[in-house]
């Protein structure tokens, strides 16, 4: 028998200038499910979560919460009532601990004045058990991982009392460890009869995670089915509206002279301690060269070195055989270095600019957009929108703030910005993080077409998927040196016993 439903979402509609973002929306929940939302970017899922969660008022439709209506005017609605949400981009207070940031706005005291510390921890320490949630209530958030933020994050939630949790692309910025983690800490808050809301555009984790699975395209619910007999196929199917590839088709590559060559880079983190340990590698015209590593193994600094980002600390880095020392960001974007950051907000975008603004951030000086220091408006206008439509940017226009965009949006002006400038080589970090389906299907496309114009790409992923379908060469990384290079076929599991250092491991014995 069906378990009864917690949360009913009927004829949901909302509107903004010019955009229908839930059109006549339906959703439901049962008591103890996990209920996943798929859909595009753009395709309404956080529009409605974030109604659900009382930070939009819906234009029409009905919420019953319970069996009972109910209007929520502000989060604090929500919360009250036992919802808690965890956004993509994480709601937390870097230089607070742990336990302060769970506790912040309901603190418990001492003598009705005097915050308890020792009972906020002890508190902590008891949800973490009780959902195996293991974090350190006393660290600093700046001080813990991604992963453990998202537990934070969790936790905060619980500790208010939620029992109808919403996890927005809950996995866009953890590491294939980390998110085999966060599902076993799903399970365990179903077993424990929450019902959880699971926002996702992959389709290999919903189909391991969900009971069912409601999907919406442009605004509009298309379907909901349970997971049992749902492929990977027929859901990317009802999230486009067409057949999509799943893997890249490309012919053999044909890699010409180097274009980007590093010499024995040695490269240090923030904290003086060395990442990157003699890196040598090369990068050909009409050649993608993918990176794979299990996260924290020297891919940020080594990426922040060749982008300028970050100073080495002995090594040589070579742009189309000119050697460049003590590059800025502005001389690698000169010597014809494009660069896609893995992390699209602090490194990304300016999100108070517009997507225009955003567009033109490297070229705002040159022909066409400007002339003798005089800036065009217009013509940045024009140009944002032709790549707005080329890279299928949904949720504004050339004058949308980057900032009002969802995710998945805002990595496709990232994207969008770097590949028009047509660059020599192309660092690809993390390009299609928190994108879907269609969206991943035609950046690879684009990939694979600068690849065949001659572009040099080196690709740092951490989707192995991605670097065995899209890489012509496959480097491996670990702890900051290279330890497997393959061409051809080379299986998940090999790849996978390098990432973990088991070359270095075998050669060491």
């Amino acid at each position: 028998m069906a378990a009864e439903l917690v949360l009913e979402m009927r004829g949901i509609r909302k509107e903004f200038p010019g955009i229908v973002a839930n059109d006549n929306v339906s959703f439901d929940l049962r008591g103890g499910e996990v209920h996943a939302l798929l859909g595009e970017n753009g395709a309404g899922k956080s529009t409605l979560m974030n109604i659900l969660y009382g930070l939009y008022k819906a234009d029409a439709g009905e919420i019953r919460l319970r069996g009972k209506p109910v209007t929520f005017t502000s989060a604090k609605d929500a919360i009250e009532s036992g919802i808690g949400m965890v956004h993509q981009h994480f709601m937390l207070i870097p230089v607070m601990t742990v336990a302060e940031n769970i506790v912040l706005g309901n603190e418990p005291v001492r003598d009705a004045v005097v915050l308890d510390e020792g009972g906020a921890e002890a508190r902590v320490r008891d949800l973490s058990h009780r959902f195996g949630l293991a974090v350190d209530p006393t660290a600093l958030v700046s001080q813990i991982t991604v992963g453990q933020q998202q537990r934070v994050e969790i936790i905060k939630a619980l500790y208010r009392g939620a029992d109808v949790l919403i996890l927005d692309e809950p996995t866009a910025v953890l590491t294939p460890q980390e998110a085999a983690e966060l599902f076993a800490i799903i399970r365990s808050l179903q077993a424990d009869g929450n019902s959880i809301i699971f926002i996702s555009h992959k389709l290999n984790e919903v189909l391991e995670i969900a009971d069912r699975i409601t999907v919406l395209r442009r605004g509009k619910t298309v379907e909901t089915v349970p997971r049992e007999g749902a492929t990977q196929e027929s859901l990317a199917r009802a999230m486009v509206g067409r057949e999509v590839l799943l893997r890249v088709e490309k012919p053999p590559g044909e890699p010409g002279d180097v274009l980007l060559e590093l010499e024995d880079l040695h490269v240090l983190d923030d904290r003086g301690i060395e990442k990157v340990s003699g890196v040598s590698l090369t990068v050909r015209a009409g050649e993608i060269v993918g990176l794979a590593g299990v996260d924290g193994n020297g891919q940020t600094e080594l990426i922040d070195a060749i982008a300028g980002l970050r100073r080495p600390e002995s090594g040589t880095i070579r742009v189309a055989g000119k050697e460049l020392r003590h590059a800025s960001p502005r001389d690698m974007l000169d010597a014809g270095v494009g660069h896609i950051p893995e992390d699209r907000q602090r490194r990304g975008l300016v999100l108070e600019f517009t997507i225009a603004e955003n567009i033109a951030l490297h070229d705002y000086g040159e022909p066409p957009d400007a002339k003798w220091g005089v800036l065009f408006p217009k013509r940045l206008i024009e140009r944002a929108r032709t790549l707005i439509k080329m890279f299928d940017v949904r949720g504004g226009g050339p004058l949308t703030r980057a900032g009002g965009l969802s995710g998945g949006n805002q990595q496709k002006v990232v994207a969008a910005r770097e590949i028009a400038r047509d660059p020599k080589v192309l660092i690809a970090a993390q390009p299609t993080r928190g994108l879907d389906v269609g969206a991943i299907e035609y950046l690879h496309r684009r990939l694979v077409e600068e690849r065949d114009e001659g572009r040099a790409i080196l690709l740092i992923s951490l989707e192995l998927d991605e670097i065995l379908s899209l890489s012509d060469r496959i480097l491996v990384l670990y702890e900051g040196s290279i330890v497997g290079e393959h061409t051809g076929d080379v299986s998940e599991d090999q790849i996978g016993f390098e990432m973990l250092g088991g070359r270095r491991e075998a050669a060491a014995v």
